[in-house]
């Protein structure tokens, strides 16, 4: 039995990449070999992931994002269109580095991450945390956070359903309270 997953014909999936049951790989993707990706996945337009990342279940990488080794994926995140991941903090065109000096970055369950924002390496993103469209992320970031600016900030925080929530960390939307 085959796994059913749709590979647009344009996509580039090299040999010994993992792709997960019911995932959908768009045009002029690029899935490099040793990349890990789960079941439900919707990998869109002009993604790029390397040998050493890991994208769990149900990730939507939207277009234009390229997903660096060292970049690991949880379950259920949303990766805005054109989001950038780095993953080398200092990095210089003559200094070739190895995959073992680069900086690993959590992208933790749940979260959301807006288009156009910059992950600088190192750093995980917390549960359920929501970072805003053109943010600049260079610190870890709390569960449930919701950040934006430049650089990125805490704003409030907000509930598993997307939605900020009141000063009591309840959400008016879901009724659901949110233990910080």
């Amino acid at each position: 039995m085959t796994k059913k997953i749709f590979v647009h014909q344009t996509a580039i999936i090299e040999k010994n990449a993992e792709i997960g049951e019911n995932t959908r790989v768009w045009a002029f993707a690029h899935i490099m070999s040793g990349a890990k990706i789960g079941t439900n996945c919707n990998i869109c337009d002009n993604v790029y992931i390397e040998g050493g990342a890991v994208v769990g279940n149900n990730v939507k990488i939207k277009n234009g994002v390229a997903v660096w080794d060292k970049v690991i994926i949880e379950d259920d995140v949303f990766i805005g269109p054109f989001a950038v991941f780095t993953n080398d903090i200092n990095p210089r065109s003559f200094k070739k580095k190895e995959p073992s000096e680069f900086l690993k970055t959590i992208i933790k369950t749940g979260a959301t991450i807006g288009a156009n924002a910059t992950i600088v390496c190192g750093i995980t993103i917390g549960k359920y945390a929501f970072i805003g469209a053109g943010a600049v992320v260079t610190k870890n970031v709390p569960d449930y956070a919701l950040i934006y600016g430049n650089p990125a900030k805490i704003k409030g925080y907000v509930c598993e359903c997307g939605e900020k929530l009141n000063s009591d960390f309840f959400c008016e939307i879901c009724k659901k309270k949110i233990y910080i």
